[in-house]
């Protein structure tokens, strides 16, 4: 089973990236120099950009500066610890940060030997400190209300809980953990720095949605280019895609569908969005809309699609939208209302305004003058600026940003500039801001709209700085002038009007002569240079990207002219002719399937050499007196035609991709010398025999063998190397190196999967310690192997966290697996001999022994006692944020424990019941019977109360036809508060198993037992009941407090018993309700 993660913020590409990951809040009297202190330092050393306020002196109004570091802060981290309500300082810091949480940023408290409780409800030291605050603002009453609804609210989210005696490091590295591997890489989207007037807007969009109601629907925001619809889009998704079963934000429709390739893309990026990174391949564009018909008819999906201009783009990625389940949802952005009426499907509409002038002036005043007050002798200025604009968000920013530090005669020239442009002529006026960029800055502009878009700017960067156009210094001034963003994942965006806006520049270069232009990127423009042999010197970068696949005529020497060519990209297009001429200047050539070899003597100046799948000769263009200084990334992935990696000649190479070189035998020494590799994956080279004698990468981080099954010999490995992941991945490798030792200590990731010679492996480097690996991976390997060698030697992995052991044919468990301290998933999928699992160490939280037919009934006790210590564990729920939310176990078997008795069960797949409105604690355990073998399954839970509902999607590994399992895990409360509880809830839960294929409903798995254990306060009328299917045999509880049965041993463990006090459920009588 795949394992959740609960995800949490991170970047669209179209939008600036936040000044800082998280944001620290606390109260510099009680943690500054202890806790929180520790806490930034361990951000900071885990490349966590983190803000922290070092001014001791506060007084009771928060600074201009920390309001703005709260705003451009992804995570607030509020540091709740004895003191903090004294301090009116960090109340209104506070209140701040909750505004900020509505705009999508993340809010994490952390309770430093507090009770939650005591936060929430205002009790002990912090009632004491609001009795201070409603005395000293007595005038001001409504000030002191809202510091107490902050920490009502920040109290109720999800965080980590402290008490004193646990050791602070472990507490710590949790969070990090934590924020480094759920929060900073999450599925929410970066809305806007400011974004101004959007929360109404959005308002207004989830009124049309209705995601109550249980029907499918339609809705399309229409309106002008830059009016702000994809901001408005992302807010409405951040605020409910997690109530979907899978939900996918598709942005740039328009441009991605302008050629079958861009569709299919589209296409698997839907799919994969919603199956939870399953990545499927499409062939073909009328393939893919059946798979995503076969795929998704079953689930409730959120789908937006943003910038559609076409109604056929809509047909590429739905058909005829005939499929969508009852519940689901689609959000379609547009310019164009007419394609909104013309849809096969009802749409509901709604048209963006512009911004008023109030909203006008504030979002032009957070760019021009960074949210300080707006001065006096520039209000007359600012609102001329504002009526050229129109109230277009775009316009605004840009503008804003353009005359932000300029003096006030710089204003008046550039307003006398607007004044000459004809009203709402958007790109004279975005062009204004253009006209005032330096040379090699307007260079770096143009190029990125033409050709660089939606690129890693690292990788355009090394691009660009060949060129001499110094991009560490313009792009971030493109980034500060709005006119480029950069996203969290380092891709570069740019607005489609200002993309427009750069084109059309280069257009007016020369309107009627297209070799007058410097760039070419249109696939007719591009085609009619090249084929009429029709180029110049003036053209500097070409792009031929034909929506089909085309074989084109070429004259040998059609590049003979375009001597100043600096960026070539071809795609989806042959040659039947070979080149005998490519320009020396050449930075970048990309060039996928080309047929031929490449012409020798050129392109000495590349910086990027992409050539997949292409039939090129190494030995013809690395040459020996070849020199390539300024080569960075070769990728020539899947070249059938090499059969030697010769020496590159290449001295600051950084990134070597040959995986899938099927016919590759022998790669040169002098790669093994490469000293800026930080990347080389040889995965799939199955003829491989040789690599260098010796390897000196001292940068190379990443290095993949995966299924190099003729390489037996690994080489010496130099001192100075520091590699972090390794993988031998289905490798025969039969001699390693002692000095592959240099490498033990550093690795942090491990791949050994079906390892032939994985006990020669081990032996040989028995002696070492594997003191900073993370995860493990030996599928389908040796048992005794892997015992004597690994579980036997917890000291030699004092950091793991993850361990695979998946099909291998290990038959104990040894006890010492409970000394692996940091061990926290453990998974043994398959493990046909595998009999017996001890207790495991304290830090476990996901086990998976899925068709672990073998394993013996007090195993399973022992699992199911242990898992229930850590349920009944009170800091488990106050701290369950830091393991991803939830907990989970699965084991062969449907048998359920006497001792382990629930509130409420049923025979079916729903149970329902009251709770109070403090709702603490929830733990579901099912079981369930595989009908059809060899299947990957969904399993949904469903929480729904008062009408509010969540759900979660798990996918479980391949279950055998008629194995049966049990499923016991913890179910995160999501946002209870939203669900506005009382003193009496009903709650009803729901769990589906769903295969993924479209098959029968009667192929899917059923569900023979549902239990739910709920630990709240509850309300007097609290029932609890065994149900079969839906239906409500009710039985009075007489406890106020649901609780686990007195008989169960708290002090020696979760007691569930012996191996022979297990019920049997008879399946052959239970039936599956859906």
């Amino acid at each position: 089973m795949a394992f959740p993660i609960h995800q949490g913020v991170s970047f669209s590409s179209s939008t600036p990236q936040w000044d800082y990951d998280v944001f620290l809040s606390f109260r510099g009297e009680d943690t500054r120099n202890g806790f929180t202190g520790h806490l930034y330092q361990a951000l900071c050393d885990n490349g966590i950009n983190t803000f922290i306020d070092n001014d001791l002196q506060r007084g009771e109004e928060i600074s201009v500066e920390l309001v703005k570091a709260i705003k451009s802060s992804m995570i607030s981290i509020i540091i709740f610890s004895q003191n903090y309500a004294f301090s009116s300082w960090c109340l209104e810091e506070l209140v701040e940060i909750l505004n900020c949480k509505q705009n999508g940023q993340l809010v994490l408290p952390v309770f430093y030997k507090v009770d939650p409780s005591e936060v929430r409800k205002q009790e002990g030291k912090f009632k004491l400190a609001m009795a201070k605050h409603e005395n000293k603002f007595k005038n001001n009453t409504e000030k002191v209300q809202r510091w107490r609804a902050a920490l009502n609210e920040a109290a109720s989210l999800s965080g980590w809980h402290y008490e004193d005696g646990g050791p602070e490091y472990k507490f710590i590295q949790q969070i990090i953990e934590n924020i480094s591997n759920t929060k900073l890489n999450g599925r929410q989207l970066f809305v806007a720095k400011y974004p101004v007037g959007v929360n109404s807007r959005a308002k207004a969009i989830e009124f049309l949605l209705d995601i109550k109601v249980n029907d499918v629907r339609m809705v399309g925001i229409h309106g002008l280019g830059g009016i702000g619809k994809t901001t408005i889009a992302k807010v409405v998704y951040n605020r409910i895609f997690d109530h979907f079963d899978g939900s996918c934000f598709l942005e740039n429709v328009r441009e991605n569908s302008g050629t079958s390739d861009g569709i299919i893309q589209l296409q698997e990026k839907l799919l994969s969005n919603i199956l939870r990174g399953k990545h499927l391949k499409v062939e073909s564009v009328s393939r893919g809309i059946n798979m995503i018909k076969e795929r998704l008819h079953s689930k409730r999906v959120l789908v937006i699609l943003d910038d559609v201009d076409k109604s056929k783009q809509i047909e590429n990625l739905f058909g005829n939208c005939d499929w969508f389940v009852s519940g689901s949802r689609v959000l379609i952005t547009t310019r164009d209302a007419h394609l909104l009426a013309t849809l096969e499907k009802e749409c509901a509409t709604y048209k963006v305004k512009e911004l008023d002038k109030h909203e006008a002036l504030e979002l032009f005043n957070q760019h021009a003058f960074k949210g300080n007050k707006l001065e006096e002798d520039y209000f007359e200025l600012a609102n001329q600026v504002i009526q050229y604009a129109g109230g277009l968000p775009l316009a605004l920013t840009i503008i804003g940003s353009d005359l932000c530090g300029r003096t006030k005669s710089e204003w008046k020239g550039a307003i006398h500039q607007y004044g000459k442009i004809p009203k709402g002529d958007i790109h004279e006026i975005l062009k204004v801001s253009y006209d005032g960029l330096e040379e090699t800055e307007k260079d770096i502009f143009l190029d990125i709209a033409c050709f660089f878009k939606g690129r890693n700017n690292n990788y355009v960067v090394n691009i660009l700085d060949a060129c001499n156009l110094y991009p560490t210094i313009g792009i971030p001034n493109l980034v500060n002038k709005c006119l480029v963003t950069i996203g969290h994942d380092g891709i570069l965006g740019m607005h489609d009007l200002v993309q427009q806006m750069g084109r059309e520049i280069v257009r007016q270069e020369s309107p009627k002569i297209l070799k007058k232009r410097s760039r070419l990127w249109h696939y007719e423009d591009a085609l009619e240079v090249l084929t009429g042999s029709k180029g110049s010197d003036k053209i500097e970068g070409l792009m031929l990207h034909s929506p089909n696949p085309i074989t084109v005529q070429l004259h040998a020497k059609a590049f003979k002219k375009m001597k100043n060519l600096k960026f070539l990209i071809v795609r989806n297009v042959l040659i039947s002719e070979e080149l005998k001429y490519l320009p020396n200047g050449l930075k970048l050539l990309e060039w996928h399937q080309y047929p031929f070899s490449l012409p020798s003597n050129y392109c000495h100046q590349l910086v990027v050499l992409e050539m997949p799948r292409s039939c090129i000769r190494l030995e013809k263009l690395f040459k020996q007196g070849s020199y390539y200084k300024n080569l960075i990334n070769i990728n020539l992935s899947e070249c059938v035609s090499i059969t030697k990696l010769p020496d590159l000649c290449a001295p600051n190479l950084e990134t070597l991709d040959i995986a899938g070189c099927e016919n590759l035998i022998e790669v040169h020494d002098a790669i093994g010398s490469l000293d800026k590799l930080r990347s080389w994956d040889l995965m799939d080279c199955k003829n491989l025999q040789t690599l260098p004698s010796s390897l000196k990468l001292k940068s190379l981080q990443y290095f993949c063998l995966f299924r190099c099954v003729s390489l037996e010999k690994f080489p010496n490995i130099n001192p100075e190397m520091k590699c972090n992941s390794l993988y031998f991945s289905y490798s025969n490798i039969r001699e390693w190196p002692l000095s592959l030792g240099h490498l033990i200590g550093v690795l942090t990731e491990l791949n050994l999967d079906n390892c032939q010679n994985l006990g020669d492996f081990l032996v040989r480097f028995s002696g070492y310690e594997f003191t900073n690996l993370r995860a493990l991976q030996v599928w389908k390997c040796d048992g005794d192997i892997i015992e004597s060698h690994i579980l036997m030697k917890p000291d030699s992995f004092p950091l793991l966290i993850d361990l695979n052991l998946d099909g291998s044919s290990i038959v104990t468990i040894p006890r010492s697996i409970s000394r692996f301290a940091t061990l926290r998933q453990l998974s043994m999928c398959y493990c046909n001999k595998l009999r017996e699992i001890p207790r495991l160490p304290q830090s476990i939280r996901l086990v998976n022994a899925t068709d672990c037919m073998s394993l013996d009934l007090p195993s399973s006790c022992r699992l199911l006692n242990q898992f229930g210590e850590i349920f009944m564990d009170p800091l488990f729920f106050d701290d369950s944020e830091s393991y991803d939310g939830s907990c989970h176990l699965v084991l062969p078997r449907i048998e359920i424990p006497k001792g382990f008795k629930w509130n409420h069960q049923s025979f079916g797949n729903s149970v329902s019941f009251e709770v109070g409105r403090e709702f603490q604690k929830l733990v579901l355990c099912f079981a369930f019977r595989s009908v059809k073998a060899e299947a990957t399954e969904a399993t949904c839970f469903v929480v729904s109360t008062n009408g509010f509902s969540k759900k979660e999607t798990t996918y479980f590994s391949p279950l055998k036809g008629g194995s049966e399992h049990l499923y016991l895990r913890t179910v995160y409360l999501w946002e209870w508060n939203d669900s506005n509880p009382s003193e009496q809830n009903h709650v009803t839960i729901t769990v589906e198993i769903k295969y993924g294929e479209i098959i029968s409903s009667s192929y899917d798995p059923i569900i023979t037992w549902l239990g739910a254990h709920v630990d709240c306060v509850c309300c007097p009328q609290n029932i609890a009941h065994f149900t079969h299917g839906f239906g409500s045999s009710l039985v009075p509880d007489d406890n106020d407090r649901h609780s686990f049965p007195s008989n169960v041993g708290f002090d020696d463990g979760f007691d569930v018993g012996s191996s022979s006090d297990f019920n049997q459920f008879p399946t052959s009588k239970k039936t599956r309700t859906s």
